[in-house]
């Protein structure tokens, strides 16, 4: 196989969204075509039981999975098992189709490893996604729906927009992510209080029976964050993501002024917020853990605080497909070196000591 450090200079010279157009167009060939992928996907995809547990009814092969905002509208999920992930998330996916902020809306911060982007929740809209989910229909690894608000729909009415949602995508995926924390969409993150979770999951939970996780970001602060969280497991929520891309812009030496940050700069301020919900809710819901992720080391010192799953998503830019594979397999050493059958008694160990 090709070495992906090799080429990354190469990719690096492109514009970053167009070097992820040219990663969609690789990982698409399964989807469209019978090329041979069985010995890279068996080569990178680690099924050790140690590594397996179960989630909302389903088998996830392993913990580490991909978050939202890369397959925005299924195109990859074929092409994205290849590469060693437990699970997906798609989107965000929108009511209807739209393009997003105006480009340049994604930017690189190398020194720092990680991403500033503004996209704005480009996609095709709930109908052309949905046609691409039944064409892959049933998934072999777990799948997620993340769901948000289209731009020109007014605060007022953006409930209408997350339970249209959810009745079109109901039963095509394995949960629902609540997105209601990018900042590239105005006014979203407004939408992160009592009452609108309130009256939300009180809607969405009587239209279907997939489990429905809040997504939140990063820069709320702990003691709001904890609030929210634990008000939402209340309300109905069968799970937290925490977190979202940050805008503080502090992190990196030269930022824009528009987007979100992710990656490597984000760990410290995610895992605060992530270590602060997971006192309060673990063993009471399902936590996943995102934001700098980029080792196993990393994804072991969120799981023994809590998390039942992790996400990666900027890290592959830097460190290339063979990250998962990686992580996975210093995982297993991990969790053995520490006497653990299954992960599922790593997860929480802090929590227990």
């Amino acid at each position: 196989m090709i070495n992906y450090q090799s080429i990354k200079p190469l990719l690096f010279k492109l514009q970053p969204e167009t070097a992820h157009h040219v990663a969609e167009c690789v990982l698409r060939l399964p989807n469209i075509c019978q090329i041979p992928f069985n010995p890279f996907l068996e080569s990178h995809f680690i099924n050790d039981a140690i590594l397996n547990q179960e989630i909302f009814g389903r088998t996830f092969l392993n913990p580490i999975g991909l978050g939202a905002g890369f397959d925005k509208n299924a195109t990859m999920i074929r092409g994205i098992q290849t590469l060693g992930f437990g699970f997906t998330e798609i989107g965000t996916v929108t009511p209807k189709p739209q393009a997003g902020n105006p480009k340049p809306r994604m930017f690189r911060h190398i020194e720092e490893e990680s991403i500033q982007n503004a996209m704005g929740f480009n996609n095709e809209g709930a109908y052309k996604v949905v046609q691409k989910l039944k064409q892959r229909f049933p998934f072999s690894t777990p799948i997620g729906v993340n769901i948000g608000k289209n731009k020109v729909t007014p605060e007022k009415e953006a409930i209408n927009d997350y339970t249209h949602l959810i009745k079109t995508f109901d039963g095509l995926g394995d949960y629902f992510v609540i997105n209601i924390s990018s900042p590239n969409t105005p006014g979203l993150r407004d939408l992160q209080n009592e009452e609108f979770i309130t009256k939300l999951f009180s809607e969405a939970k009587a239209l279907t029976d997939m489990p429905i996780l809040l997504k939140i970001a990063p820069d709320m602060e702990v003691d709001d964050a904890v609030a929210l969280t634990k008000m939402a497991v209340e309300k109905g929520a069968d799970g937290i993501i925490a977190t979202n891309t940050t805008i503080d812009y502090s992190l990196v030496k030269h930022p824009f002024d528009i987007g979100g940050i992710s990656g490597a700069v984000l760990k410290e301020k995610s895992f605060k917020i992530f270590e602060a919900i997971a006192k309060e809710l673990y063993g009471k819901t399902i936590l996943i853990s995102v934001g700098g992720i980029d080792s196993a080391e990393e994804a072991y010192k969120r799981i023994k605080a809590g998390a039942n799953l992790v996400q990666i998503l900027s890290g592959l830019v830097f460190h290339g497909p063979d990250m998962i594979m990686n992580i996975n397999k210093r995982l297993i050493e991990l969790l053995e070196a520490d006497g653990y059958k299954n992960i599922t008694e790593a997860i929480g160990a802090d929590r227990k000591s």
